[in-house]
C-alpha cells in the first residue's frame, strides 16, 4: 500500500523548483509548510484560485509583478536594527577603526528593508564620527526583492525593527513620525544606496571592490554548491585585507573557501 502524498506535495515541488532555478533559493522538506503558507498569501493577494494555478503562471513567466511578489514572499525574513551584536561588536571594535582613512566601501548583500545597512551607518557615525562617515563612507545595500528595496529607501520603521537598538540612539538618528513610526535622518540615509541584485547572478557587476561585506541571514536559502559560488564571488569583489561577515550560525568550513576564518561569522581575505 502506498502512502498518501502530503497536502500540496506537487505544488510545493513545482514552486520550490521554480524558486531554485530562478533565484537559487532552496526550501527543504522541513520548510515545506512555510513555503506553502507564503505562497497561499500570494494567491489571496492576486486572487489566484489555487497553488497549481500559481505554479502554472510562474512557468509561463509573463507576469513580472507576480514573479517578484513570489520572490519577495519566499525571501521575506524578519530583520531589525542591531541584529546579532556579536558580529557587529567585532565590526565596531576591530574592523571599523582600521578602514582606510581615505574612504571605505561596505556592502550589505542581503539588505532586506535596510535595517542592517543603516545599523552599520549609525555604528560608523558613533565610532568614527558623522563627519568622517559623510565624507569617506559608502554603504551599498542589495536584495533580490524590489519591494524591500523600496522600503529601505523610505527608511521608515515601526517598533519591531528598532526595539533591540540602544534607546539613546533613537533621538540622534531617527525622526519620530505618527503611529509609533520612525524615519532615519537624512544625513544617515545619504550614506546608504540600495539596489536590486540576485546573489545567484555572478560575477557581480561592481566597478570597485568592497572593504567589508555583510552576508548574513541569506546563505541558508542556497544549497552547498551555490553557497560556495556566492562566497567565492564575494571574495572576488573584496579588497585584499577585506572582510566578509556572516551569521554566527553559518560555517564555511566544509566549503573549501579562499576565506580565512577568524571567528564565528568573521572571515578575512589575505593580502596577495
Amino acid at each position: 500500500m502506498s502512502l498518501a502524498p502530503f497536502p500540496h506535495e506537487l505544488e510545493y515541488r513545482r514552486i520550490g523548483n521554480w524558486l531554485q532555478q530562478r533565484c537559487g533559493m532552496v526550501f527543504p522538506e522541513k520548510k515545506r509548510e512555510l513555503l506553502i503558507h507564503r505562497m497561499q498569501s500570494v494567491c489571496e493577494k492576486y486572487k489566484i484560485p489555487d497553488l497549481n494555478t500559481l505554479a502554472d503562471r510562474l512557468a509561463l513567466g509573463a507576469d513580472n509583478e507576480l514573479l517578484y511578489a513570489v520572490i519577495h514572499a519566499a525571501s521575506t525574513n524578519h530583520t531589525y536594527f542591531f541584529r546579532e551584536p556579536q558580529v557587529l561588536d567585532y565590526f565596531q571594535d576591530h574592523i571599523l577603526p582600521n578602514l582606510p582613512a581615505e574612504g571605505a566601501r561596505i556592502w550589505s548583500a542581503a539588505a532586506s528593508s535596510g535595517d542592517e545597512a543603516y545599523t552599520l551607518a549609525i555604528i560608523a557615525a558613533e565610532k568614527r564620527g558623522l563627519s568622517w562617515a559623510k565624507q569617506r563612507l559608502a554603504i551599498l545595500g542589495t536584495d533580490i526583492s524590489s519591494v524591500v528595496i523600496a522600503e529601505a529607501e523610505k527608511a521608515v520603521y515601526g517598533m519591531m525593527h528598532i526595539d533591540k537598538m540602544p534607546a539613546t540612539l533613537l533621538p540622534l538618528y531617527f525622526n519620530e513620525l505618527e503611529n509609533d513610526r520612525y524615519q532615519i535622518k537624512e544625513e544617515i540615509r545619504q550614506l546608504c544606496t540600495f539596489r536590486r541584485l540576485n546573489l545567484k547572478n555572478h560575477p557581480y557587476p561592481f566597478q570597485r571592490n568592497f572593504h567589508v561585506v555583510f552576508c548574513r541571514n541569506v546563505l541558508y536559502y542556497f544549497d552547498k554548491a551555490q553557497q560556495k559560488q556566492i562566497i567565492e564571488a564575494i571574495y572576488d569583489v573584496t579588497e585584499p585585507g577585506g572582510w566578509m561577515l556572516t551569521s554566527v550560525t553559518v560555517t564555511l568550513r566544509d566549503l573549501e573557501s579562499r576565506w580565512q576564518m577568524i571567528d564565528n561569522g568573521i572571515y578575512w581575505k589575505a593580502y596577495s
